[in-house]
């Protein structure tokens, strides 16, 4: 055709390009945000909020995947394409002619400062996506069907006794570890150790039942914390028990049962009067990250020190429970994780095993000396030098287990009336609250395994409450420190994958009827002091390990909260540190063994006063590391600026909303009907 004709030329056609022509590239599925995962409710641009239907259950709501629950110990599932692809981006248009228009570019976008409290990105931005990263092996389930069995759950008759014996037998080190470590520091015999255990099993069953019909009702065991046996050990090492010589243990476990009386009763006012509700707006995963490690930290001084009394036996021990939690944890018999659930019990039962061996071989044996004779009575330097050694390796130094009765029953006041001593429960008093702080990350992980939502916040007011009334009675019967959650209850959940209540609830009944028997306390009591140091290191670590991740709920890259918690850390160790050095000389020679001495610093704190009272509360709290991390990370936390999604706020389910809904209410509500007479207590309810 002729130009004349007004036609528009043709345009030129390219090349034809190989055969068959390639796919179109398929968008690849990005990971769900940290926020998404925790359940915080996005606020920035760029993502849609939930809908107004989407349950308020501190977690985005998500399907349920149709393949089998996720393994927090197998790795991460193979990743799946999405179903709904994002449509393919607009095509330029074609007009009538021929010709490709192009769309107009977009406006530029206005320019807004940066903050270091967004991670460096653009105030009211959303973050960039980020690129595909391996997840971690333990991570937070997303719902709780990563548990065989969830709250209220029944399984039958085996699995429960299978399951609620697995549950406290995982967690056998946090029960039976801390009276081993008290009595001997008190000056109990071994009589005394084996009447202790049996009174920490019985008051832990006791607790248990009375925490899961009354308190949270989540499946928490209620037992001895580690959060009160540093400032126990400190009350120990008071300068007034200083020269007892008859029944110092007595003396000292009343004035120890005395202030945690106090502590307990404290506890009580925080809860049932729903302060801890308004407490509760402070504590965040920033704040309890810190705290709940530097209660591991805090005994570094007596760990290896203890351990190296007999290196070999102390290092056999240690690398058996590490070799069974790590190197062997995803092993499987018989379906179930052995070597994971029962790292402690089994390290102790071979290690315990081979001491037994050496000692019947006569490897810990030495020509005329007794292990039973102190080393300033022997008259033989070669039996002195040695005699120390003879003790912490063989195992038949206890004769606790020859001298103690089959049956035994623990009551209350069995060791005295109490001695009330104002300084020493204002210590407890302040303990109280750091336990409470430790039992409400606790309470929180916890649900999000096997309950439908987290609790509202009266139901964690009704669970501190609880605690205190524990901590009552653990004073009431003499065990010599409160009673709060055991912090390892959240890594049994996920290992063991039992979430059932009355799994627990069997395992603590089974508790009461093993506490009846003397030979059960008397057989822990005979344990060789160098394999309980042994434990408490792996033990103490872990609990370290499990307070800093608490911070997966918190937006770890962020620099605001990286500097909180290492403050926090450093000067939990620093501060402790120069109190209990403060007027101590270098060659000052003292009966106290060098492990216990950092708990004697209310006899030589810098804290001068005209009250002695005061001077013994300040020097006492100041150098116990859990408080001095506490009081940094609380101060920091809720002064310096940050997102609620940046600081990881801890969400509770709304009281109106969770008593709409059935499922809740039964995974919360008192049994018997019990919380219809208390309705009108709302901070204490649902």
């Amino acid at each position: 055709m002729s130009s004349a004709s007004g036609a528009l030329p043709q345009p030129r056609r390219g090349r034809p390009g190989p055969w068959p022509p390639a796919p179109p590239p398929q968008p690849q599925a990005q990971p769900l945000s940290w926020a998404k995962r925790t359940g915080f409710q996005s606020r920035v641009s760029g993502e849609s909020l939930p809908s107004a239907s989407a349950p308020n259950s501190g977690q985005v709501p998500l399907p349920r995947p149709v393949e089998a629950p996720a393994d927090l110990e197998s790795g991460p599932p193979p990743a799946r394409p999405n179903s709904v692809l994002p449509p393919p981006p607009a095509a330029a248009a074609v007009a009538g002619n021929g010709e490709r228009r192009h769309p107009p570019p977009p406006p530029p976008q206005p320019r807004t400062r940066r903050r270091d409290s967004d991670g460096g990105r653009p105030n009211g931005q959303a973050a960039a996506p980020s690129l595909p990263q391996l997840q971690e092996e333990e991570e937070a389930p997303e719902r709780p069907a990563h548990v065989k069995y969830e709250l209220r759950d029944t399984p039958g008759i085996f699995p429960l006794v299978i399951y609620g014996f697995q549950h406290y037998i995982s967690m056998v080190g946090s029960i039976i570890l801390i009276p081993l470590v008290m009595v001997p520091a008190m000056g109990g015999s071994a009589d005394d150790m084996a009447a202790v255990v049996s009174t920490v099993l019985l008051v832990t069953g006791m607790n248990t039942l009375l925490h899961m019909f009354i308190g949270t009702r989540l499946p928490l065991v209620q037992g001895p914390s580690f959060v009160y046996l540093a400032p126990a050990l400190a009350i120990i090492n008071s300068p007034e028990f200083f020269g007892l010589n008859d029944n110092n243990f007595k003396h000292i476990m009343k004035h120890l049962q005395g202030a945690i009386i106090i502590g307990g009763t404290f506890q009580v006012i925080l809860g049932y009067t729903g302060l801890m509700s308004l407490f509760l707006r402070l504590i965040n995963p920033v704040v309890v990250s810190p705290t709940v490690a530097a209660v591991g930290l805090s005994f570094f001084s007596y760990g290896f020190a203890k351990l190296g009394t007999c290196i070999e036996m102390g290092i056999l021990q240690l690398l058996m429970v590490v070799i069974f939690a790590l190197y062997l944890r995803k092993i499987k018999l018989f379906g179930y994780r052995v070597f994971l659930i029962y790292a402690v019990p089994l390290g102790l039962g071979i290690t315990w095993a081979i001491a037994f061996v050496l000692t019947a071989t006569g490897v810990y044996s030495y020509k005329g000396c007794d292990a039973n004779i102190p080393a300033s009575n022997n008259v033989s330097a070669f039996c002195r030098k040695h005699v120390l050694r003879m003790k912490s390796c063989r195992v038949d130094t206890s004769h606790a287990l020859r001298s103690s009765p089959w049956f035994r029953f623990p009551y209350p006041l069995q060791w005295g009336t109490p001695v009330f001593s104002w300084k020493m429960g204002l210590v407890m008093c302040v303990v109280s609250v750091i336990a409470s702080v430790d039992s409400v990350g606790s309470y929180h992980a916890s649900s999000l395994f096997v309950a439908t939502r987290p609790p509202t916040s009266g139901v964690v007011s009704r669970g501190i409450g609880v605690e205190g009334v524990s901590t009552i009675l653990a004073g009431l019967w003499g065990t010599g420190v409160g009673s709060s959650t055991i912090t390892e209850n959240v890594h049994t959940i996920a290992v063991t994958k039992m979430g059932s209540r009355r799994a627990v609830g069997f395992g603590a009944i089974l508790l009461l009827l093993l506490s009846i028997v003397g030979k059960v306390g008397a057989f822990i009591a005979s344990i060789p002091d160098v394999l309980v140091a042994a434990l408490l290191c792996f033990m103490w670590a872990m609990l370290c390990a499990l307070g800093l991740s608490n911070l997966r709920y918190s937006a770890t890259g962020s620099s605001r909260n990286s500097i909180i918690v290492g403050l926090a850390l450093f000067l939990s160790l620093s501060v402790p540190s120069y109190f209990q050095q403060y007027g101590v000389h270098p060659s000052a020679n003292s009966s106290v063994p060098t492990y216990f001495q950092p708990y004697i610093v209310a006899s030589h704190g810098p804290v001068h006063t005209g009250s002695g009272g005061v001077n013994y509360v300040l020097n006492t709290l100041l150098s116990l590391n859990m408080v001095i991390a506490f009081l940094v990370a609380l101060i920091l936390d809720n002064t310096v600026p940050g997102g609620r999604q940046e600081r990881g706020l801890y969400v509770w389910s709304e009281s109106e909303a969770a008593k709409r809904e059935s499922a809740f209410m039964k995974d919360y509500e008192l049994p018997f009907k019990i919380g219809r007479a208390f309705r009108w207590v709302k901070c204490v309810g649902l």
